[in-house]
């Protein structure tokens, strides 16, 4: 019954009258249709459309709502929302003392929520406090997070170096296309109506253990990503999907170190590696 504390998490809890008003013109995702039970994949951009900080948010208990970030984003995090509060009526007040734990492969605690960012049928849920049985480790959590595609800043990929799609937040409800403006919107619609994306998270299999995380990954010469969260001779990794489809065509090795490695999109997704088209397609 694996479950974990993410010491590396907090909570930063978005309170007052025009809380969802705000969050709802400054981020990604929709939060005027956010579901109570639930944790969804969230993001604050650049004016260009890269990803600032990325983020789960939920609606809190007793009002307003929870976001869920890396503990060493915390403070930096909170100044740009101050910058972007002005008068609104809003506050924000970072939880510290509250453990941020994830679960999964066992029934929910009572007021545990469901991950969105993972298939229904993989059970993976978070808990904001206590009362959930540990058992699990770091290891095992990104175990499951290269098993299912789900990428977290600074151990798959840098802030400001990274747009929504390059981390399939377009599939996993993390940016709602319909809600209108946000900071960093023009961009993000356009290359999704455009079909532009040409960088997407997938699983790496290697035929040996493979090289640590920030190792290049080449298709020949070329190189078509670097490798992420590592575990064993499984990692994620974030790859120009054109430049892999175009080595599949050609059948041209790709390798991690001189490891041989596979790449698959998640099935949740929806998308696969299309020689044909060069791009990551929907199946």
């Amino acid at each position: 019954m694996p479950a974990l504390i993410l010491t590396d998490r907090t909570t930063v809890h978005v309170d007052g009258a025009e809380a969802e008003h705000f969050l709802q013109n400054l981020i990604t995702a929709n939060v005027e249709t956010l579901k109570s039970g639930c944790v969804q994949a969230a993001a604050l951009l650049t004016p260009q459309g890269k990803i600032l900080f990325d983020f789960l948010i939920s609606r809190a208990p007793e009002g307003g709502f929870h976001l869920d970030i890396d503990g060493k984003l915390t403070d930096g995090f909170m100044k740009r929302l101050t910058l972007y509060k002005l008068r609104a009526n809003v506050s924000f007040d970072r939880q510290a003392d509250t453990p941020v734990i994830a679960g999964w492969d066992q029934p929910r605690p009572d007021a545990a929520l469901i991950d969105n960012r993972f298939p229904e049928t993989a059970g993976v849920w978070r808990l904001y406090g206590s009362n959930a049985n540990l058992g699990a480790g770091q290891a095992d959590w990104d175990s499951l997070r290269i098993a299912y595609g789900v990428a977290e800043s600074g151990s798959d990929y840098a802030l400001s170096d990274a747009f929504p799609h390059d981390i399939l937040m377009d599939k996993n409800h993390g940016v709602d296309f319909r809600k209108g403006c946000y900071v960093g919107q023009e961009v993000v619609s356009r290359m999704h109506h455009r079909g532009t994306a040409r960088r997407r998270v997938v699983t790496v299999s290697g035929e040996a253990t493979l090289p640590p995380s920030g190792t290049s990954i080449q298709a020949g010469t070329k190189p078509v990503g670097e490798l992420g969260t590592v575990s064993g001779d499984r990692a994620l990794a974030i790859v120009r999907i054109d430049r892999v489809a175009d080595a599949m065509a050609a059948e041209h090795q790709l390798t991690a170190d001189g490891i041989a490695v596979t790449l698959t999109l998640p099935d949740w997704t929806g998308l696969s590696i299309n020689p044909d088209t060069q791009t990551a397609a929907d199946a």
